[in-house]
């Protein structure tokens, strides 16, 4: 292992990359594999999603090898992976056109190396206060929403029973949220209301996605209310462990949540459900 590590730090004074340029070349692999899984056979593409997302984890991993230790391994690199998968598989809902998918491909490219700017602040802001923190906190919020949204629309696409439509939201919602409330925090550990919001949080989410497999309304709609209800949800729980919750917070998300609900009530086809 050590002459293994030797190797790798006589390559990096060898090839004198900057974590910024690190940073890009992991982007253009990565895009480059978004772009691989339209050329391959169609039944290859799905492989091709578990090499990738894992090949997104390794590659973050090595990117932040510096600062990297115990739970950041499972903080730090969850969103790259599934920022990654959720882009790879909201590819296959799109036109066959690459004049649909470039400038998907284009957006991919960007927010990977953003978010691989933000994990690195939170790397660093785990040792020593940052001054860039604030900003990572919202990039990455954004991101983790972007992500869901974009895995969701995927899992409703499949169009499986609501239980396990249910169970797949808890899980891609647990480990997003998990990421999103430690960013906060930055503890050696997640802490017991971390782990206790993640759940909880994540059954609501699968609740109400089974709920909405009944539900006469597009999955369009299904999906923009689960995405603000994690808005909502999230962006409460960042407050509270920040120690920034206040009741005019909690009403501004609220009434983001009944506007969408709204929404969506009066979008569904009540005659086809009575």
């Amino acid at each position: 292992m050590n002459s293994i590590l030797r190797s790798i730090h006589r390559w990096e004074r060898k090839a004198l990359l900057s974590k910024r340029q690190l940073f890009v070349l992991i982007t253009l692999l990565l895009t480059a594999g978004l772009i691989i899984t339209q050329i391959v056979p169609a039944d290859l593409r799905y492989p091709c999603v578990i090499i990738f997302s894992a090949a997104a984890y390794v590659l973050t991993a090595f990117g932040l090898r510096e600062d990297l230790r115990g739970i950041e391994w499972l903080t730090l690199l969850t969103l790259p992976t599934l920022f990654t998968a959720a882009v790879l598989l909201y590819y296959f809902l799109l036109p066959g056109r690459w004049l649909t998918r470039l400038p998907v491909t284009a957006l991919f490219a960007v927010g990977m190396y953003a978010l691989l700017l933000t994990e690195n602040i939170y790397n660093v802001a785990a040792e020593r206060s940052i001054a860039l923190l604030r900003a990572a906190h919202s990039v990455g919020f954004l991101l983790t929403l972007i992500t869901y949204f974009l895995l969701v629309s995927t899992i409703f696409a499949f169009r499986m029973a609501p239980g396990f439509t249910a169970l797949s939201v808890f899980v891609v919602t647990f480990f997003l949220v998990v990421q999103g409330l430690w960013s906060v925090v930055l503890e050696s550990g997640l802490g017991k209301r971390v782990v206790g919001i993640s759940i909880s949080l994540a059954v609501l989410l699968a609740e109400l996605a089974w709920i909405f497999g009944f539900w006469p309304v597009s999955q369009a709609l299904i999906v923009l209310f689960l995405t603000t209800v994690l808005y909502c949800t999230v962006g409460m729980a960042q407050q509270y462990l920040g120690d920034k919750l206040y009741k005019k917070t909690v009403v501004e998300f609220g009434v983001v949540a009944a506007i969408v609900l709204v929404i969506v009530l009066v979008a569904t086809r009540w005659r086809g459900f009575m």
